[in-house]
């Protein structure tokens, strides 16, 4: 069936069968030149879902970029020192990132159904490629199992944050994390675009063009997961345990001192996966250094 719906967004109208770039500029830099954070609409000839595709919401990692404005400064924070996906809904005339959420929310959110949103591990903390979705959400639990990321792990949504804000703007939103900021990993850019395609599929929408392939193996899923804290400061040795199986016990890292006085191990708390490590070579007393899983679900390992 030919798509005749209108689509506008920003007072621009995408036509079936139409590609077009909407610039999005709600404010300027300081020294005056324009921002614009580029919205591309590709529309099908054939009636169908809306689905959208965001990336930067913290600014430092790849396009599409929502926070323009950190990721030109390679910062997570708006100028105005907010974190941008704690901010939502927003408010027309709050703080720089409230204005920016609330646009997005009345001028965007309103054409989408389906959105997968991409993000990486900050302050240097490594996160294996993996899909976020709040429990007992059986729509969503479909589209993780169809996106089929290596790891899918279950977190409640989290109050001011981008996907809370979706949901009860109906669109059904995966979050999907991968890799640290600052940071480009092939591996885990292209796990992300198979599983894209994987979506697209699911939803008649992948262009004949685009193989998908399938995974090699179904997508663990975690129900809970803990943090794995350093007991000391120092220099971190990571023995890149990242993505795997480890049993309780097993050393995961070393902490040592510039001088060569004392050398501590990081052992796994229980049995789990490894699903985030900490890449810095400096932590201190408290700093989480890795993320293990706890509980899995449907049998899993």
């Amino acid at each position: 069936m030919r798509n005749t719906k209108p689509i506008t967004i920003l007072g621009e109208t995408i036509l079936a069968g139409e590609s077009k770039t909407i610039d999005m500029e709600i404010a300027k830099l300081h020294n005056s030149a324009k921002l614009k954070i580029p919205i591309i609409v590709q529309r099908s000839k054939i009636d169908g879902p809306v689905v959208l595709f965001s990336a930067g919401i913290h600014g430092d990692i790849c396009i599409p970029i929502i926070n323009m404005f950190g990721f030109i400064n390679q910062s997570r924070q708006f100028p105005d020192g907010r974190d941008l996906n704690r901010v939502f809904p927003g408010s027309k005339k709050g703080s720089l990132a409230s204005q920016f959420a609330y646009h997005i929310l009345t001028e965007i959110m309103p054409v989408v159904d389906y959105a997968v949103d991409f993000h990486a591990g900050g302050a240097g903390r490594f996160n294996a490629p993996q899909i976020r979705l709040e429990p007992n959400n059986e729509a969503l639990k479909i589209l993780a199992d169809v996106f089929n990321a290596p790891f899918t792990l279950y977190s409640k949504n989290i109050a001011g944050s981008f996907r809370n804000a979706s949901q009860k703007s109906n669109v059904k939103m995966l979050l999907f994390e991968g890799g640290k900021s600052l940071d480009i990993n092939d591996d885990i850019a292209n796990t992300g675009l198979e599983g894209v395609k994987r979506f697209l599929d699911h939803l008649d929408m992948l262009n004949p063009k685009h193989n998908t392939s399938k995974s090699k193996e179904n997508s663990i899923f975690i129900e809970k997961s803990t943090w794995i804290r350093a007991n000391h400061s120092g220099l971190l040795h990571n023995l890149n345990s990242i993505g795997t199986f480890v049993k309780k016990g097993m050393v995961l890292a070393t902490i040592t001192d510039p001088f060569g006085k004392f050398e501590r191990k990081v052992k796994a708390p229980n049995d789990g996966y490894i699903i985030n490590a900490n890449h810095s070579p400096i932590v201190y007393q408290g700093d989480a250094i890795y993320h293990i899983s706890k509980t899995l679900v449907n049998g899993n390992h």
